[in-house]
């Protein structure tokens, strides 16, 4: 009975996550998923025709391994201007990742954050990047700090949603709203001239562009991405 009991618990822990699927209000309201649950089919490695091995679907789960040759950003095919992105993510202790949006796929851009935009990935606690507040989970990297620091522990599951329309930027995080600024507006400029981005022509010139998950040298998970389009 004992090793039964045991059989059980293991099957039920390497149980397949459930596939993600839309409700039907989500459906009706626009909203489409961005990953299917089961593949890597509508990504690809940046500047690449098809998804490398580094990135799986584990038990549902897109996951990077980041010991993997070719370990690279993860980008959307399709390109996005006015949209609502809602994900799931979480990532290894001491871990760095992000969201990058409005990426323009041009080899002239050997990496995804010359021309995106990110939305911080981080265990606040342990990773080496945590020092500076516009660092945190849940930023605007370099530019804006999240205005609480509401991020779950490394290996927790963290909800992320990110708004863009007609240039203005809105970030939740665990729920709460924690980002708000508009693009090329005057404090857009003053960030940015004191940000990284300050000489990066590129930087966020793009109306419209790919969504990447990136590749920062830790496991990091994703699950139930979905889109819509404004």
């Amino acid at each position: 009975m004992k090793l039964f009991a045991i059989s059980l618990l293991a099957a039920a822990i390497l149980q397949t996550a459930p596939a993600p699927h839309l409700t039907h209000q989500q459906k009706k309201h626009g909203w489409k998923l961005l990953f299917d649950g089961k593949s890597t089919n509508g990504w690809h490695t940046y500047l690449k025709p098809d998804a490398g091995p580094a990135w799986k679907v584990v038990n549902g789960v897109l996951q990077l391994d980041p010991r993997a040759a070719g370990a690279a950003d993860l980008v959307s095919n399709d390109e996005y201007e006015n949209f609502e992105l809602e994900l799931e993510w979480k990532i290894a202790e001491g871990g760095n990742s992000g969201i990058i949006f409005g990426v323009h796929e041009d080899p002239a851009y050997p990496a995804t954050y010359q021309t995106g935009a990110e939305m911080q990935v981080l265990d606040n606690i342990e990773a080496e990047d945590n020092k500076k507040p516009n660092h945190l989970a849940g930023s605007l990297y370099d530019m804006k700090a999240p205005s609480a620091n509401i991020c779950k522990p490394a290996g927790e599951w963290n909800k992320a949603k990110i708004k863009k329309q007609n240039g203005h930027l809105t970030f939740w995080l665990n729920g709460p709203k924690i980002v708000k600024t508009q693009m090329g507006s005057p404090e857009w400029k003053e960030r940015s001239d004191n940000s990284k981005f300050k000489t990066w022509k590129g930087f966020a010139a793009y109306p419209k562009g790919h969504i990447a998950l990136q590749a920062h040298g830790a496991q990091v998970c994703y699950r139930n991405i979905i889109i819509k389009t404004l």
